[in-house]
């Protein structure tokens, strides 16, 4: 069994800072609606992400933000990158474009702290349309 504090130790974030980079990152007025932002995008990718890439995902988050990937259950049907920002503007009860906002500033901090790797590996898993809401570009195959 793994410790999920050792692997946000060595990026040297707790939630707290997190939370704050997230604030700063995405102008959001108070903390605590930067936390409620970050939980609810963590909830919805948790309902996407299975498997190793979930597990250790989860490892390199604060003990805080691991909680709120991991307590939700994968769904059984996969979104594609514009959907999971659909669904979670209805959840949330905002508009697509605060929904589109929040994914991505949240997302951004997440694949930091996932690192080049895990990224990788967690984008190839996720239906099209992941790679933006995490900061990079999408690259398709030509025909």
């Amino acid at each position: 069994m793994f410790s999920l504090r050792e692997p946000a130790a060595q990026t040297g974030m707790t939630f707290h800072q997190m939370t704050e980079r997230i604030r700063y990152e995405g102008a959001y007025p108070t903390r605590e609606q930067a936390e409620d932002v970050t939980r609810a995008v963590l909830g919805a990718l948790g309902r996407q992400l299975t498997g190793a890439e979930r597990v250790e995902l989860a490892a390199r988050l604060p003990v805080e933000a691991a909680l709120d990937l991991t307590s939700q259950i994968p769904d059984a049907q996969r979104l594609t990158g514009w959907s999971f920002v659909k669904d979670l503007a209805t959840r949330s009860g905002g508009t697509l474009a605060t929904a589109r906002w929040d994914t991505g500033t949240v997302l951004r901090i997440v694949g930091h702290l996932a690192g080049p790797d895990l990224l990788d590996r967690i984008l190839t898993q996720l239906p099209s349309g992941y790679a933006l809401l995490f900061g990079r570009a999408e690259l398709t195959q030509a025909a």
